[in-house]
């Protein structure tokens, strides 16, 4: 889908749209084709452009025309109903593509783990500029003229903030696939699939365990959910009283007796944050026992790497050839 909307110039702006679904709407009773669109347009400029060579083919790409082979248009009486202001008309396109889309591989190699991440500062879900290749500044553009992406408030970083207006939609759609493809490639899915369920039950845990701690009056971010590179997995509140999360917490699973697996990208992130990193151990035989706690270690990079209570075994060797 993506790759045939990228041969286009221009996938249209809220206002070309909505003039376009409005002129459909006041017009009942006209037989439509592509050329007399063509002509009610001609040499118009709107939002700045001229050519609207994408904007029929994304709609009826979205399902709200249809193209048929004799060009041909049929416009979905029911999507006209969303004309009442070009606000409500924006958010239903916004739908439309998120649904649509929902199948399509580029469009989740773009929202994918890899570029999304989540700013605990501005507490949004934000992704790079990277993700998106120049192949496909069209749809970049739709979904900035769309206000999908906002630009990210501060300009040292390269990245967009997704509109939280739309966040539920995203949530719904996107964040499901970004959740399986955490795992990895197939070959690795069998083995791993576990222990992700394990992670992200564990995970729940403790965002309810914080919340809880802290008398449901602060909103505890389980950062996780969209990104798996950040050394954390939840951005919590030391007190009630902290302003901005300063614990930050990776949450570890296990049964038995408490061991994990520590990244090294974890351990960077511990050592920099020293006493305003966590970890949470979680006992999965123990976690729906009334009054459960995990086991909380405050600055891990010294009271585990330094502590002589835990035994710390490599499992592999990154070996690289020296020139």
């Amino acid at each position: 889908m993506l790759k045939e909307l990228s041969k286009y110039e221009n996938l249209g702006t809220p206002s070309y749209h909505y003039q376009l679904l409005k002129t459909f709407r006041d017009n009942p009773n006209e037989i439509w084709s592509i050329s007399n669109i063509s002509d009610i347009f001609h040499n118009r400029v709107i939002d700045g452009r001229n050519i609207f060579d994408g904007c029929l083919p994304i709609l009826n790409l979205f399902g709200i025309i249809e193209i048929r082979s004799s060009d041909v248009i049929v416009v979905d009486e029911a999507f006209l109903r969303f004309l009442k202001s070009e606000s409500l008309m924006i958010d239903k396109f916004v739908e439309r593509l998120m649904i649509t889309l929902n199948s399509d591989t580029i469009f989740h190699n773009i929202f994918c783990s890899e570029y999304i991440s989540y700013d605990i500062i501005y507490r949004s879900i934000q992704i790079d500029n990277l993700a998106f290749p120049l192949k496909y500044s069209c749809f970049k553009q739709l979904l900035l003229d769309f206000n999908v992406l906002l630009d990210h408030p501060s300009k040292r970083f390269n990245k967009y903030i997704i509109n939280g207006r739309y966040k539920k939609i995203f949530d719904k759609v996107v964040l499901p696939e970004i959740r399986k493809r955490k795992i990895g490639i197939e070959d690795l899915r069998k083995s791993l699939e576990q222990d992700q369920i394990y992670g992200e039950v564990a995970e729940k845990f403790v965002l309810k365990f914080e919340r809880e701690r802290l008398n449901w009056n602060k909103e505890v971010e389980w950062v996780a959910e969209y990104s798996t590179s950040d050394g954390y997995d939840i951005a919590s509140f030391e007190t009630e009283a902290s302003e901005e999360p300063d614990r930050f917490i990776e949450v570890k699973s296990y049964n038995i007796s408490p061991y994990f697996f520590w990244s090294r990208n974890e351990i960077d992130i511990a050592r920099i944050k020293k006493m305003r990193y966590f970890l949470y151990l979680v006992d999965r035989d123990k976690m729906n026992a009334p009054g459960y706690g995990p086991v909380i270690i405050q600055n891990p990079y010294k009271n585990v790497l330094d502590n002589s209570d835990w035994l710390k075994q490599v499992e592999k060797y990154k070996i690289t050839l020296n020139n």
